[in-house]
């Protein structure tokens, strides 16, 4: 009998301690971004499967931009677009949209993950890759402080991004809504740059040849997948030593 009530009050403990871990979540300010990322989301998501119901030729096209650049990065995914002879404005909004939502969702999930709040298994890897490259840069943008983290964000050096930008901040201690501000800043600068770079290289080869844009962006896919295996290589050989 005593027994049993030990049993009953220790689960009754854990299922308060978890109830307790989700309101803490939901009521932190990352959670209300992780939130605002998966709404957004999702919004994206039903306007695709809208577009694939009215307009199925376009809706590949898009669906296409949105893998590209959630797999190999902003400038790939804006030229496959180009390459494909999507709108200027829409090529912008499209990779705008698509950058923020990796950052409302993957900063949080990385935060929670630290606190030990939230560990999603089949992250870690990823967190643990971008923890340690963050690292690696924390101190050059430790010295030039929040410009030093616009820059990282906008220039297109090898695992730079709004991601790794965002663990650096975080790491640094700065706060979400200044990290936020800052990455996002640099992102949209970033994107309006690459996307005035691929239009005029889109109009200007164009006549020429209609593959040129589509090429462009294979070969900055090959780039990337090269310097992802020359990074984990070395990553592996230091590891060793």
């Amino acid at each position: 009998m005593g027994e049993e009530k030990t049993e009953q009050s220790a689960g009754e403990l854990n299922s308060e301690q978890e109830n307790r871990s989700k309101v803490t979540l939901l009521r932190s300010s990352e959670g209300r971004l992780l939130l605002t990322g998966v709404a957004l989301a999702f919004i994206f998501a039903l306007w695709l499967g809208v577009k694939l119901l009215l307009s199925p030729q376009d809706s590949q096209v898009l669906l296409g931009m949105t893998a590209t650049q959630i797999m190999f990065g902003r400038a790939a995914g804006m030229a496959f677009g180009y390459s494909l002879d999507l709108e200027h404005s829409t090529v912008i909004t499209i990779s705008i949209i698509i950058e923020t939502i990796l950052v409302l969702i993957f900063y949080p999930l990385f935060v929670f993950s630290w606190r030990h709040l939230l560990v999603i298994n089949w992250l870690k890897k990823i967190f643990e890759r971008t923890r340690k490259a963050a690292e690696a840069r924390k101190g050059i943008i430790r010295r030039y402080g929040i410009a030093g983290l616009f820059v990282f964000v906008w220039f297109p050096f090898w695992m730079t991004g709004p991601v790794v930008g965002c663990i650096i901040g975080f790491l640094l201690g700065l706060r979400s809504w200044l990290i936020l501000t800052v990455v996002l800043a640099g992102t949209y600068v970033a994107i309006f740059g690459w996307a005035t770079f691929l239009h005029q290289f889109h109009d200007r080869v164009a006549p020429y040849s209609s593959y040129a844009t589509m090429v462009l962006m294979a070969l900055l896919v090959i780039i990337i997948i090269v310097g992802h295996l020359l990074h984990r290589t070395l990553h592996e050989n230091r590891h060793k030593d």
